[in-house]
C-alpha cells in the first residue's frame, strides 16, 4: 500500500485551543482522522507525526525516504527559521509539499518568509485544514 506522512511542527499539538480565531476549532486529532480517512479512500495509508522539537521532525524526514509517496508539512514556527528542516528535506528523495492553516502572507512579516519552501515542490496556504487535503490530492492524484 502506498503510505503518505503527515508531519506537525511546534504548537500544532495546541489546535482547537490556540488562538481558534486563527486556526479553528478542530484538534490535530480530528484532522490526523480526516486525512486518514482521504487517504483510505484512494488506497493509500497515512502515518501522522507532530513533534514541539526540531532534531525529531528532522528525524522523521530522514527516516521518510524511500517509505514514502510524500510528506505533507507544516512546519509551523520553524518554516521560517530553520535551515536543519530545510537541509534534511533537500537531504531525501520523497516529495515535500509545505501547508499552513492561515493564509502567512497576511499576517506578521516575519512569516513571509518560509525557509523551507525553495526545497518543497510546492506551498499551500490559508485555507484550513483543506490544505491538508489538497496536499494530499496532489500526491494521490498523480497515479
Amino acid at each position: 500500500m502506498k503510505q503518505l506522512l503527515l508531519l506537525n511542527g511546534p504548537n500544532l499539538n495546541r489546535l482547537g485551543k490556540r488562538e481558534p480565531d486563527i486556526y479553528g476549532a478542530e484538534t490535530l486529532a480530528d484532522l490526523e482522522n480526516s486525512m486518514k480517512e482521504l487517504v483510505k479512500s484512494f488506497g493509500y495509508g497515512l502515518d501522522a507525526f507532530q513533534s514541539n522539537e526540531e532534531g525529531k521532525l528532522i528525524d522523521y524526514i530522514h527516516e521518510a525516504d524511500g517509505q514514502y509517496e510524500g510528506i505533507i508539512f507544516n512546519a509551523g514556527a520553524y518554516t521560517h527559521t530553520s535551515i536543519a528542516l530545510r537541509d534534511a528535506i533537500s537531504s531525501v528523495s520523497v516529495p515535500v509539499i509545505e501547508v499552513h492553516i492561515s493564509n502567512v502572507h497576511q499576517r506578521e512579516s516575519f512569516r513571509h518568509h518560509s525557509m523551507i519552501s525553495p526545497v518543497c515542490i510546492g506551498q499551500i496556504v490559508g485555507f484550513g485544514f483543506k490544505g491538508y487535503k489538497l496536499a494530499a490530492l496532489a500526491f494521490m492524484e498523480q497515479d
